[in-house]
């Protein structure tokens, strides 16, 4: 780890001048519309939003991952499922905010405030993610939306907002009984965050539920080969349910289900093009430093095609493939629910 840690320094301090003209946040997603001259395939143009975790950030370490080839927590330099959606509508989706070379977030012109290791409203501080790589700075998702809000004071109807989170309260919160009360508090505490952005002024908002945690590589490693984590996200995604409910909320999102959309990528992964599912991982472990998708690059596949035969990156992120299909899957849900094609 340590000589890790110092090969990783030394190559972002070689490649600083690289990285702070290059790896910023980008203008893109600050703006209303694509300066693309491509009309956008849902028959809208749609500023997105961005909210939640690992599974949604589109690069707040890339300053420090890019220096082993990384950058997102996928199969890099792959796409994660927000990217496509607002290219779908019309935008490009860049971070919000990125790490520096002294590992403090620097605020940018992105749109994309999901940031890797974030739980719905637990502070950073009290978790550990990547410490030695990122350190403890991940804002948890009532601060993003905070920070949203403090920048541009509302939300409105020209934009689409993604929210999706709770994977990181399922993974700390432990074992059953004793697990529940953290994952419920995080799924009332998530419905009230939505509500917050609705009330702001947010009138397309999609909110996405947990996958099935226990069918990732990381669950099925357990001793109990996931069925604790199964039942975690089975328990906040009903809690997230009937909270959102209660809060006259569920009438005003757009509902995606990844739990049963996983479900069945997972048992028909051939016909999606896949060779592997969800027994192993395209990033090769005993090459990918810390054993994570943020520092996973082609140079350490485990195949040269594994970012689209794989379903999963690492022990629990998606590859390159799987968040393309997911996109897919959650612009067809927009467009049933009336907006766009």
């Amino acid at each position: 780890m340590k000589g890790f840690q110092q090969t990783l320094c030394a190559a972002i301090f070689t490649s600083a001048i690289f990285f702070l003209t290059g790896c910023g946040g980008g203008s893109g997603g600050g703006g209303s519309s694509s300066s693309s001259t491509t009309p956008p395939a849902g028959g809208v143009t749609l500023q997105v939003v961005s909210f939640g975790d690992s599974l949604s950030d589109v690069g707040t370490y890339a300053p420090v991952a890019s220096a082993v080839g990384g950058g997102r927590f996928t199969t890099n330099p792959g796409q994660v499922w927000t990217q496509n959606v607002a290219q779908y509508y019309g935008n490009t989706l860049t971070a919000a905010f990125t790490i520096n070379l002294t590992h403090e977030l620097s605020p940018q012109s992105g749109l994309g405030y999901a940031q890797g290791g974030s739980t719905v409203a637990t502070p950073a501080d009290q978790y550990d993610f990547l410490t030695a790589v990122i350190g403890n700075v991940e804002m948890p998702v009532n601060q993003q939306v905070g920070s949203y809000l403090s920048a541009h004071t509302s939300f409105n109807a020209n934009q689409l907002v993604l929210v999706w989170a709770g994977a990181n309260d399922v993974l700390r919160a432990g074992t059953l009984p004793s697990a529940a009360p953290v994952v419920q508090t995080a799924a009332a505490a998530l419905a009230q965050i939505v509500g917050e952005i609705v009330g702001n002024g947010a009138t397309h908002v999609v909110v996405v539920n947990l996958p099935n945690i226990g069918l990732s590589p990381k669950g099925l490693a357990q001793p109990d080969g996931g069925a604790n984590l199964t039942q975690l996200s089975q328990l906040f995604n009903s809690d997230l349910t009937t909270a959102l409910q209660a809060n006259g909320l569920q009438g005003k999102v757009i509902s995606v289900d990844a739990y049963t959309w996983l479900n069945g990528i997972i048992a028909n992964f051939q016909s999606y093009g896949f060779t592997v599912s969800n027994t192993a991982m395209a990033c090769d472990p005993s090459k990918t430093p810390d054993d994570t998708s943020l520092l996973c690059s082609p140079a350490t596949y485990t195949t040269a095609n594994a970012d689209q035969t794989y379903m999963f990156a690492d022990d629990l992120h998606p590859t390159t493939h799987v968040h393309a299909l997911f996109a897919q899957y959650v612009e067809q849900q927009i467009a049933a629910s009336g907006l766009g094609h």
